[in-house]
This record gives C-alpha cells, structure tokens and sequence, in this order.
C-alpha cells in the first residue's frame, strides 16, 4: 500500500533531509503551503502521516482527518495541535524535544550578556558619531548577579548550566521540580521575581504558563532586572510588557517569540530602545535544522512501519488506534 504524506506548510530551504529519510519506503510526501484551517483541512484529509509546522492543527481539523496515523511536529513545543482531539481518535502526535537545546540556551545567554553589557545602546551611539560608554550607564559586573529560571526542562538545564559557567548565582521556578543535581536554588515564583537580576523564560506554553509575566509580576521584579523569553510568546503579556518597559519599571527585555508572530509593525514594543527582538531564530543552526527535519521525518516512517515515534507527546492514543495499521 502506498502512504501519503503531507507536510502542511515549510519554511526550511530545501525539503532534503526529510525526502532522503523516506527513500525506500511506499510512501509519497506532498508539500503544502496551508494558510487556513480550511486549507489544512483539503490538504490533510486524505493523508496517512502529516507533518506540521506552525499550521494549527485543531479539532475540527482532526475530525476530518480520514485514516491519519501520526501528526508530526516539527519543533519541541506542540501547542498548535489539538492533541486532546487527536488521542480521542487514536492519532498519535509527536516532537522532537531533544533538539537544539545548545541553540536556544545559546541565544538566552547572548541576550543575556547583550542586556548586561549593554551592547545595542553602544552600538547605535558610535553610529551616531558618539564615542563614549556614558550611553550605557550603569553596568554592573557580571560575576554574582542572579540569574532566575523559569522552567527547569532541556533547555532551562542547559541555559541555567552556561550561567554558572559565567560566574552567575542561578535560581529556578518550576513547580513540577522537587530536587536537582544542578548548583542551583529552587525557589517560589514570588522570590525568583524579586531576586533575580536577569529572568529567563524557558517554560512550556500551557494554560497555567499563559501570560505568566503580566502587569502584577513586573511590578515585584526589580527596576534594574532584566527579562528574557525564548519560549513561546503567550507566556508574556505584551501589554504590560510595553507598560513596564516605557515606565522603567525593568530595565529591559530580550525576545525570540512574541504573540503573535510576526509582530505587527505598529506594535509599540518596537519603537523602545530597551527591547531588543529577534525573528524566533533562537532554534537555527545547521545542524539543528537537519536535525529536526531527519527526525519529524523518521518519527512519520515510524508510525508507518507499525511502530511508533521516538517521542511521543499523547501514548494514550495507542489505546484508541485502529487494529488495521499497514506497514510500509
């Protein structure tokens, strides 16, 4: 039997890496560039295996679904897939949660250093024919600030293991952590918010985790803190962020994702000079990309094979799956 494929929308260069994993299997991988739920929905149908991006794979998506197996997400967060509906109809839905750990904690460390030293003021002072550190005041040395955590996961790890490397005090939140083997000190929210001297988000969007950073938490931060968010947009309230920010509330802020993506060009956050934002880039490297695609790939051949993937986000849904699985 012949497979379908279908990837909903790529933002990758070249679909080479996904199209060498499935040489040798029955299998057809068809390229869409879905911009609607509707479109997702024609172009999904019919499909044995999907693999997605950032096309919201919702409910009603997913009861049009005809004879899917697996709903592969590129990435390590899979908000944008309904996967309460997708176990009630037996659709497994996976990630890759393992990749680029070093990339994204990488990035939170440059904002980091980029905050603290503060780089962009510099810049843009030399570009404007001013030689002189005055545009930076005040600077404080590095060594023994308090860096605060929120979300002790992969990356959170490897970000909170770069900051002691840097000589920095490093605190976590994570209400789902009881101990670590990490030189850390597990803290409340509360504490965190008051003591750090740079808050760095590296928590799962959830409903608990929505707008987690809103107007009452900037104010308990201190007016000389920093706050950095390569997770997901929807954990800060950008509203209160803008507020915080123009009335000096915090210092500044750093930012790989914002809600919603892009921004929209009016946005007000834009026109501060302590925002510093990136285009959700915090994930790229060569390798990672490769990576990513190899493996969203492998875990669809997987679940055509009659097996199942590396990681997978929902295994109920194994007690839901039809009998009648085909094997490439």
């Amino acid at each position: 039997m012949s497979f379908k494929v279908v990837i909903t929308e790529s933002y990758h260069p070249t679909l080479e890496n996904e199209l060498d994993e499935f040489k040798g299997t029955d299998a057809e991988v068809i390229l869409k560039q879905c911009k609607t739920e509707d479109e997702v929905i024609e172009a999904t149908r019919d499909a044995d295996g999907i693999m997605v991006q950032h096309a919201e794979i919702t409910r009603r998506v997913i009861q049009h679904l005809e004879k899917c197996q697996i709903i592969a997400r590129y990435g390590v967060g899979y908000d944008n897939v309904d996967v309460k509906a997708a176990t009630e109809k037996g659709i497994m839905v996976s990630n890759v949660p393992d990749y680029c750990m070093d990339e994204v904690s990488s990035h939170a460390i440059a904002f980091l250093m980029t905050l603290s030293r503060k780089i962009v003021p510099l810049n843009n002072s030399i570009r404007e024919g001013k030689w002189t550190y005055l545009v930076a005041e005040p600077v404080y040395k590095l060594t023994g600030q308090t860096l605060g955590i929120v979300g002790l996961g992969r990356i959170g790890t490897q970000a909170a293991k770069k900051g002691l490397g840097l000589g920095l005090k490093v605190i976590v939140y994570d209400p789902y952590l009881s101990n670590t083997n990490l030189d850390v000190k597990l803290v409340d929210f509360d504490t965190l918010l008051k003591t750090s001297d740079f808050i760095s988000l590296h928590c799962p969007l959830t409903n608990e985790t929505y707008q987690i950073m809103g107007k009452e938490e900037f104010k308990k931060m201190k007016n000389s803190a920093f706050l950095i968010n390569t997770a997901r947009g929807p954990v800060i309230d950008e509203k209160a962020l803008y507020e915080a920010l123009k009335n000096k509330e915090i210092a500044g802020a750093a930012v790989d994702v914002t809600d919603p993506e892009p921004p929209s060009p009016d946005n007000p956050l834009l026109k501060l000079d302590n925002y510093i934002i990136t285009a959700h880039t915090a994930w790229y490297s060569e390798e990672s990309q490769a990576q990513l695609q190899r493996e969203t790939a492998r875990a669809v051949i997987a679940v055509l094979k009659g097996g199942k993937p590396r990681s997978l986000v929902n295994p109920e849904a194994l007690m839901n799956r039809k009998n009648n699985v085909s094997s490439i």
